[in-house]
């Protein structure tokens, strides 16, 4: 992982509350974004100093109950929390959850069926490096003519290398600098390069991306968006507004399956006619 990835989640999610969402005054003068050190400090019962600290790195391993409060007083979501606590262990060094095992590259025949069931939807199933293992042909129809699915260096496709390395990502993605952001995100979730594998892609991704990716490790935790709406241009049908779920398979499998759906009427009428079906195989849904 990065030098100090406990103290920029911390940061960046002290920078998140406002005063009025713990019931703190606004006052007028206020030059840091969210929340102040000692705000923080006092709503979770510790010193400032200790907050200091934590933020820049000199303690890495605050006690269960200062990570406890620390939640509390941010008010950290269920996976946030989670996060937080997998930051605290990954700072112990000498331990990872891969073991260093090479990304999964199998696909198990259960989950083949079940891409199978999701036809026509575009559904695509991802390893820990973003390479993207195995599609439906909905998915295929949506990403082939982009270049989403060209091999990547002899490999199967990897859709970060794509997004930081293809020039075509630009165009194909309106809102690019925010799939840039879940990617990295997403790369950073988990023990980042404390995995030889990843950390060989990390490399990879700053001699050719440069400060597009550097910067966005420096300044990003690791808490990928799992659902929302994504902006795709396709070279037939233009742009189209995606709802995408992103579900995660069991821990030794290392794999998630990301499932796209129509976020309104037109892109539900181009998928169709994408897939050649009658209009209304795919509903649209609200983004």
């Amino acid at each position: 992982m990065s030098d100090n990835e406990l103290g920029l989640f911390l940061r960046t999610r002290r920078e998140a509350v406002t005063p009025a969402d713990v019931g703190l005054p606004t006052g007028p003068r206020r030059r840091t974004p969210g929340l102040r050190r000692a705000e923080l400090a006092t709503l979770a019962g510790v010193s400032i100093e200790y907050v200091t600290r934590l933020e820049q790195g000199r303690d890495r391993h605050p006690s269960a109950p200062v990570l406890s409060a620390l939640a509390d007083a941010l008010r950290l979501t269920p996976s946030e929390r989670i996060h937080l606590h997998r930051l605290t262990k990954g700072g112990e060094g000498g331990f990872s959850c891969t073991g260093g095992t090479p990304p999964g590259r199998t696909v198990r025949p259960t989950v083949r069926a079940l891409l199978d069931r999701l036809e026509p939807a575009p559904a695509v199933l991802l390893n820990r490096l973003s390479e993207a293992l195995a599609w439906t042909d909905g998915y295929d129809r949506l990403a082939r003519p982009i270049g989403l699915l060209d091999p990547c260096d002899g490999g199967p496709p990897n859709l970060t290398h794509f997004v930081f390395a293809d020039s075509r990502a630009r165009t194909a993605f309106p809102d690019w600098d925010r799939v840039a952001d879940d990617h990295v995100a997403a790369l950073k979730n988990g023990p980042f390069r404390a995995d030889r594998h990843i950390a060989t892609l990390a490399d990879q991704l700053t001699i050719t991306a440069g400060a597009a990716f550097t910067e966005r490790v420096r300044t990003l935790p690791g808490l990928p968006r799992p659902n929302g709406v994504l902006r795709l241009v396709h070279p037939e049908e233009g742009e189209l507004r995606l709802a995408f779920e992103t579900l995660e398979l069991p821990a030794d499998d290392e794999q998630l399956l990301m499932v796209h759906l129509p976020a309104d009427a037109a892109a539900s009428a181009a998928l169709d006619r994408l897939a050649g079906r009658r209009s209304g195989a795919l509903r649209a849904v609200s983004g």
